[in-house]
């Protein structure tokens, strides 16, 4: 099973390359694919130094997975290549995700439309995989008529430019700055650039990536996201009318019982989901479930996931272990 990481020594790449280890996925080969500067020098996996390669020499070693997280122009550029190898490809970037050619794959949601003739798996953004993995056993139940969405997204979504601009701030040293405005001790809504529709890229996908995950094309979703200067994941407020109507101690029942879903709600005891409290976790973790008083069959909940893990890595390498798991490579 020879596996490449490509975007090896990017933060969604450290991380896939943890996780590949710590989850005991039955890499033979490890290829470690980054820019070309990075050629040569070594990474540590499995207590092995790994010499990092070009991305033609991963293409030519025809690896059985390629694990893409170096951002969507290098995916548009070289997935293709990989795939016309026999490599199934498994893409972190938007490159692929709303192309209706490709699948859009949250495993424990929408696995089982994964095929062996599957060549490029498109990962979805990290707001989307928290959102669905919540929503979807809820959808199933009830039927989901509309969805509003606020998010509160840590800069490591942004990536590692965004965190040294953050500790910069904090030490009160002027440096590189990932965003327009300072971070530290802000909140900046704005997550990538502004579309012809005054939403940005990220709201967008929110919208047409859960639709798409969900099979609902016409669900009505609409969606805010917001930067804050947090490094443990992304949070989410979200306010959901059904179609059919609910029982809070029903919803929290369907949502212990879906697969990856942690609920974590004692306003008794001040108690709900963190990012500071749930960074380098797998889970989904879902709190404050209460009945929106104000619209019939409304519900409100707090969704919180670790971005770099669900939002990304973990979920990348999830959907290669369902492949193996079930054959299809």
């Amino acid at each position: 099973m020879k596996v490449a990481v490509v975007g090896a020594t990017g933060l969604v790449g450290t991380v896939i390359l943890r996780l590949l280890e710590e989850r005991g996925f039955p890499v033979t080969q490890l290829l470690p694919v980054a820019s070309e500067k990075s050629v040569g020098k070594t990474i540590v996996f499995k207590n092995t130094e790994v010499k990092v390669v070009s991305m033609q020499q991963a293409i030519d070693e025809k690896p059985s997975i390629a694990l893409f997280s170096a951002g969507g122009e290098t995916s548009l550029a070289f997935a293709e290549k990989f795939a016309a190898n026999g490599t199934v490809v498994i893409d972190n970037s938007s490159a692929w995700r709303m192309d209706p050619t490709k699948k859009l794959i949250v495993p424990e949601v929408n696995g089982q439309e994964i095929t062996s003739a599957d060549k490029i798996i498109a990962n979805p953004n990290c707001s989307t995989i928290q959102l669905v993995m919540a929503m979807a056993p809820l959808h199933q139940k009830y039927g989901i008529e509309r969805m509003i969405i606020s998010t509160y997204q840590s800069i490591t979504g942004t990536g590692i430019k965004a965190v040294r601009q953050l500790e910069n701030e904090q030490q009160g040293i002027k440096g590189e700055m990932a965003y327009d405005y300072q971070i530290h001790q802000n909140a900046i809504p704005q997550c990538d650039i502004f579309l012809e529709n005054d939403y940005t890229k990220e709201e967008m996908k929110l919208v047409h990536e859960s639709r798409k995950i969900l099979g609902e094309p016409n669900l009505k979703v609409t969606a805010t996201a917001v930067r804050i200067p947090v490094v443990g994941g992304h949070s989410e407020s979200v306010n959901v009318t059904f179609k059919k109507n609910f029982k809070i101690d029903e919803i929290k029942s369907v949502l212990n019982e879906a697969d990856g879903v942690v609920v974590h709600d004692n306003p008794a005891k001040n108690e709900y989901p963190m990012p500071f409290y749930k960074k380098e976790q797998d889970e989904v973790f879902v709190g404050r479930i209460r009945r929106d008083e104000s619209a019939e069959k409304s519900l409100n909940l707090w969704i919180v996931s670790d971005n770099l893990r669900k939002g990304a890595a973990t979920n990348a390498i999830q959907i290669a272990e369902y492949l193996v798991a079930s054959k299809k490579i």
